[in-house]
């Protein structure tokens, strides 16, 4: 039985592009050219962190998120950033009756936005930066197991990369859901690993609701 569904964010219940837009600006790079470079370090299973690299190396992450929030310029997304199909898909959920959470890895900053977006409508929201713990590594993983109520094996992690999500979600004795958008999965929905790892490949949120059920519905 799946009785609860944890989401990842970037890319599952939020679209980057937007921000990913801000941070070719920031760069000082055409937004094409910085979105190509970032297809280019997926394609070659690389870490996404490694655009920033190509652009200007020595580049850290953390250290100009902190300048771009003292600039008045920080990371942000908000309700027009989410993903048409997640209200609907969270109500259905609920109205099913299963728990719900939101886990992945973000900021502390984005921990306070997603509270304000979801405080009402999931069970637990964790980042990252709370949990002292990043995906891929399995004590992430592990954090959302004690997190949640059920047994591990009755957790549905939905994300939207092998790498990150799926992989180390089943590694951790979880069931997974692949979604089929953001850059990530586009590149690797046709994989081996995309097809054979995820209890379900979705192109939509909303598909998720009726393959829990059939999921769930007892076997004969």
């Amino acid at each position: 039985m799946i009785r609860a569904v944890v989401f990842d964010v970037g890319e599952c219940l939020v679209d980057e592009t937007r921000e990913y837009g801000t941070w070719a600006d920031w760069l000082g790079v055409p937004r094409h050219t910085f979105h190509a470079m970032f297809g280019a370090v997926i394609a070659q299973g690389r870490d996404y962190r490694d655009v920033f690299q190509e652009f200007r190396p020595g580049f850290d992450l953390y250290e100009e998120r902190e300048k771009r929030a003292a600039a008045g310029q920080p990371e942000t997304f908000g309700e027009e950033d989410l993903y048409s199909d997640v209200r609907p898909a969270l109500a259905k959920l609920r109205a099913d009756g299963l728990w719900l959470g939101i886990a992945g890895n973000q900021t502390v900053r984005a921990g306070r936005i997603l509270r304000r977006l979801f405080s009402h409508d999931v069970d637990l929201i964790g980042t990252s930066d709370d949990w002292g713990a990043s995906k891929p590594d399995l004590e992430f993983f592990k954090r959302v197991a004690e997190s949640v109520p059920f047994e591990v094996e009755e957790i549905l992690y939905v994300g939207d990369r092998c790498d990150n999500d799926i992989r180390p979600a089943r590694q951790a004795g979880m069931q997974t859901a692949l979604v089929h958008r953001g850059p990530w999965a586009t590149i690797q929905w046709s994989t081996h690993e995309a097809r054979e790892l995820p209890t379900f490949q979705v192109e939509s949120l909303q598909e998720l609701p009726q393959r829990i059920s059939q999921f769930n519905a007892p076997r004969r």
